[in-house]
């Protein structure tokens, strides 16, 4: 049929695919043309929207598949409702306020991280997704590569980058001045989620070297949003 071809050939497969079920069922006699009309380019954006989405989500390499409706909310877990539900919103990563998540392994910090990643992958935002010391040491390759500034700018143009894991190790001096130009970059422009089992007081001393430590959580400390999570989520935490 020409019109299905001519819609194959501008790459309106949302609208042709719309058109295909009007046309099997016999709708198109039911409808007059503006109705019509409004229903293909209806079907034809959300085509476009789930693509994108589809697009977001696999380049955020998450962890896990996590949605922000399998969270689970017990407020003994240190779940405030109100909290997660200004959260989903986005304001936060349009105004790049960091998010900082603690708790003991198990109790869901990297599922709630993956969560609220995937819901700004929904938004329309770019996310990525790292283990802070998988990250650490693509950096190290990325410097002996010359690529290390091709790196840094796919990170800073992301609109939220989560680092999970952070404090397994203590760093080295370069992983500290990494870490460093990577905060920097993101510094109120845009967001950044850090996951760790350590509190955030112990974070200085897993950074080292005073003046970058000071530097790293000047940048992401005072104006950040909390969670301190307890006990133990069904939902895996790794």
């Amino acid at each position: 049929m020409n019109i299905e071809h001519n819609m194959r050939s501008l790459r309106l497969l949302g609208m042709k695919r719309s058109w295909k079920a009007l046309v099997e069922t016999r709708r198109m006699t039911e409808l007059n043309f503006e109705d019509g009309l409004q229903l293909l380019l209806q079907s034809e954006l959300d085509s476009r929207e789930e693509k994108r989405f589809d697009r977001l989500k696999k380049n955020a390499a998450f962890r896990y598949q996590a949605s922000v409706e399998e969270l689970n909310m017990d407020p003994k877990r240190g779940m405030d409702k109100a909290q997660i539900a200004d959260l989903i919103t986005g304001g936060y990563i349009e105004r790049g306020e960091p998010l900082l998540i603690s708790g003991a392994t198990g109790c869901g910090k990297s599922f709630l991280a993956s969560a609220l990643g995937l819901k700004a992958c929904s938004q329309g935002k770019k996310v990525l997704y790292f283990n802070l010391q998988k990250l650490l040491q693509r950096t190290k390759i990325a410097r002996l590569e010359g690529s290390m500034h091709k790196l840094l700018d796919r990170i800073a143009k992301s609109d939220l980058l989560i680092l999970d894991d952070f404090g397994l190790v203590n760093l080295d001096q370069q992983q500290r001045l990494d870490l460093m130009e990577i905060i920097e970059d993101r510094h109120a422009r845009s967001l950044t989620i850090i996951a760790s089992q350590l509190p955030v007081a112990s974070w200085y001393d897993v950074i080292g070297e005073d003046t970058i430590a000071d530097a790293v959580l000047d940048r992401i400390v005072h104006t950040s949003h909390r969670i301190e999570l307890k006990g133990y989520d069904n939902n895996m935490d790794m």
